[in-house]
């Protein structure tokens, strides 16, 4: 939606990846006039506070949905290429497989803490032992899972379909390069409502309340011709008829005993042996640049949503279990140190009508809805924020067909 004098105010609600690509992205669009335009991305905490800064940052060509995954694919790949995504968060290519292994059920101290069992990593390093790994069809370059534990290995994608990032740095330097061509990003700025006009019919306005710190903790309002809600697992709490539910993810972060290759693990490890008193779990395991390693497990809904993602609880003893069932198919892991615990909520869509995302226009003129994206939100932000750019000064979708994830499919 444009004024009479062909100026926009264009507001984003959201500050994780989704918002901070669709910010950078408005900026690069031809129709951009920074002396025209206006962009204002209000955030509730912090920039990638939420699941954008605790995601593993895997990338996929083998990812979904299958319409925007190649165009998203491409762009990070051109966004490194241009701001040195390589330095600056870590954008790499690396393989991924699945593996099935067999591990010790850790043993718990008296304060919950896994023991180390010495027995396997003793033996992982000979060459029996690498042997092993071998005639399992394991590329040489993995060699940080226990060749005893590794029962079965296969090869998900190979550095030409897959890559990644540290997600809070690629976030972050999204926000900083929308700043940097005109964006105006503002942090601990809870929206409040979004006020429509008499009839329902188009956007008018955004109001928030202004809790940084040197902020007046009053409520202003900012007049809008176009808002972008992207604000993942929060976005019912302002667009009610939003199919989008909250599920919470915990994760660890661990430096390892030494530096491990670029593989990146999805992974079913049963514990205890194998036996009929065996335990199955399914981890997911990044190995990251600078010596760290990512690994998730299950989610939870024990815990409903909080207003603030810098209100998420961290249940420890579940991050706990995570670095106990690293730990137990891989020496490294189990003798690295646990850098970080952590939590976050990934916005899944409820609706029997569609998977998700919901990328596009809702009906309601100047409103464009961006969220939905489950566990692939870094894999499809650059692709999400392109298209956004798309439907705010085109008033349609033309780098990708996006009919799928039509949000007036289920609104």
């Amino acid at each position: 939606m444009t004024t009479e004098d062909g100026k926009k105010n264009i507001v984003i609600i959201g500050g994780g990846i989704i918002g901070c690509t669709s910010a950078y992205y408005l900026t690069r669009h031809p129709s951009f006039d920074p002396s025209k335009h206006s962009i204002t991305l209000l955030e509730a905490s912090s920039i990638a506070g939420g699941a954008s800064g605790k995601a593993g940052g895997l990338l996929g060509l083998w990812a979904y949905p299958s319409s925007i995954v190649p165009l998203s694919y491409r762009l990070h790949k051109e966004l490194a290429e241009e701001h040195g995504g390589a330095d600056r968060w870590g954008y790499r290519a690396v393989h991924c497989a699945q593996v099935d292994c067999v591990g010790k059920k850790p043993e718990k101290t008296a304060n919950g803490a896994s023991t180390k069992d010495e027995d396997v990593s003793l033996q992982k390093r000979s060459k029996e032992a690498l042997g092993k790994l071998r005639a399992a069809g394991v590329p040489k370059e993995l060699d940080w899972i226990d060749a005893d534990s590794l029962k079965y290995y296969d090869e998900m994608g190979t550095p030409s379909t897959t890559a990644q990032v540290h997600p809070f740095q690629f976030t972050t330097s999204m926000a900083d390069l929308a700043r940097e061509a005109g964006a105006d990003i503002r942090t601990h700025a809870p929206v409040d409502k979004i006020t429509f006009s008499p009839d329902g019919a188009r956007v008018e306005s955004v109001s928030y309340t202004d809790k940084s710190p040197s902020g007046s903790n009053e409520q202003t309002t900012l007049p809008a011709t176009d808002i972008i809600l992207a604000a993942g697992p929060w976005t019912q709490r302002l667009l009610p008829s939003a199919p989008i539910e909250a599920l919470r993810a915990h994760s660890v972060t661990i430096r390892p005993s030494r530096p491990v290759s670029a593989y990146c693990l999805f992974t079913e490890i049963k514990l205890g042996g194998g036996g009929k008193k065996s335990e199955t779990v399914t981890p997911e395991i990044y190995a990251r640049p600078n010596n760290e390693v990512y690994a998730c497990g299950e989610g939870d809904r024990a815990v409903p949503l909080p207003a603030l993602s810098s209100d998420v609880s961290v249940d420890e003893s579940r991050c706990d279990e995570i670095a106990a069932h690293v730990g137990a198919v891989s020496q490294e892991l189990r003798e690295g140190v646990v850098t970080a615990k952590q939590a976050c909520y990934l916005p899944n869509v409820d609706s029997g009508r569609s998977s998700g995302p919901l990328i596009g226009l809702t009906g309601v003129e100047g409103l464009v809805l961006a969220a939905g994206h489950t566990c692939w939100g870094i894999q499809n932000g650059p692709a999400t924020g392109k298209l956004v750019g798309e439907f705010v000064f085109e008033g349609q979708a033309k780098s990708a067909k996006v009919g799928g994830l039509d949000p007036r499919l289920c609104l």
